[in-house]
């Protein structure tokens, strides 16, 4: 078998750290949990952190979320799909968007619920992903202000998620300075200036983020302890919240080169014999986790005597050397993740997910 573990008393130590870090300079935030994949369990260990606004990219996950607690405030962070207008309105308190066409949708369908729907427009500025192009915001503005049940209540930005684009002081200086435009021309209140998440926090940290940003949206720091934009750990954040344990299935002391005519694996790839490694034999384990569930290349062993092989779609092949550390069929190996690893492992239904060291929920944070 195998099975994640989530430790909620390191993930508050993460929370309370990011929640008194954006208090003290005025900025709201809204914790990104799509990593955590709709699961009930964590979403509801998540929750009683006192958390009181999330975002996703499912709204399957948004439906639990509202199930679990109707007050939260839920965000759906990517431009919406047409056949998911009804249920956005839905579950979705606000929504971030980039279409015309979509924002009508939205609109009629706010109206036939009688809801008033919260949108924040994306602006593209520079990183190719989501975002409206900066020579046509100004009358992308107007046309939207001028529909029913539609309130704009920010301005907003993606940047390194596709291509890597760093945030920088000039950058986000743009975007208040986008808000401000809109504000004098429309004679419009826009509250939020979206434009920071996990990557944007060093610039907060060495006081260099301009004033107007005032809203964060944080997943990978909070649940991964990382410094996304210098590809680090963050000082002051845990980065073992999560941990993988797979469990040995067989372990047999094998040659060290797969003997016949080779051809290619399930991935379609062909492999080279390292000619050196002619006659030797090692102890080869095969542990309960495949492709099916992770993507090898995003985890690593704790026991840093332990090599992957390579993996199956339900298998993973890993080296024990001479087995110095004596383990047996039965045993379980530790992994850690990286986010993708998390991601991929918190997606499989295959995989069974555990709470540890549950918190003691500290009221706002003291």
């Amino acid at each position: 078998m195998a099975f994640v573990t989530l430790n909620t008393s390191k993930l508050q130590e993460n929370y309370c750290f990011l929640d008194k870090l954006f208090k003290e300079n005025s900025i709201q935030w809204t914790v990104v949990s799509k990593l955590l994949c709709g699961n009930k369990l964590f979403l509801e260990n998540l929750i009683s952190l006192g958390i009181k606004s999330l975002c996703d990219s499912r709204v399957s996950n948004l439906k639990m979320i509202k199930k679990l607690d109707p007050n939260i405030e839920t965000i759906y962070i990517k431009p919406p799909p047409k056949l998911s207008v009804s249920e956005i309105i839905k579950y979705a308190d606000v929504s971030v968007n980039t279409e015309l066409k979509t924002i009508d949708l939205l609109s009629r369908e706010a109206l036939k619920q009688d809801k008033k729907h919260k949108i924040i427009i994306m602006i593209e500025m520079g990183e190719l992903r989501e975002g409206v192009m900066r020579e046509d915001f100004i009358d992308f503005y107007k046309k939207v202000f001028e529909l029913p049940n539609i309130e704009v209540v920010g301005i907003g930005t993606n940047l390194t998620c596709l291509n890597g684009v760093l945030p920088n002081e000039d950058k986000l200086i743009q975007l208040s300075l986008y808000r401000q435009l809109i504000e004098a021309k429309f004679d419009k209140k826009i509250p939020l200036v979206s434009g920071g998440s996990s990557v944007t926090i060093p610039l907060l940290l060495h006081d260099i983020l301009p004033g107007g940003v005032n809203h964060f949206r944080v997943g990978e720091s909070l649940f991964m302890g990382t410094d996304v934009y210098n590809d680090t750990a963050l000082e002051g954040l845990n980065t073992n919240v999560f941990k993988l344990y797979a469990e040995i299935i067989e372990l047999i002391e094998k040659p060290m080169l797969p003997t016949g005519e080779m051809g290619t694996n399930v991935e379609g790839e062909s492999h080279s014999l390292e000619v050196d490694q002619m006659g030797e034999t090692s102890y080869r384990a095969i542990i309960d986790l495949g492709m099916l569930d992770v993507d090898s290349k995003h985890i690593n062993p704790k026991d840093n005597s332990i090599d992957l092989v390579g993996a199956s779609s339900d298998m993973l092949v890993v080296d024990l050397g001479d087995n110095k550390n004596n383990y047996k069929v039965g045993d379980l190996i530790e992994f850690t993740m990286d986010y993708m690893g998390v991601l991929r492992i918190m997606s499989s239904k295959y995989i069974e997910k555990r709470i540890v060291e549950p918190a003691a929920v500290k009221e706002n944070c003291k």
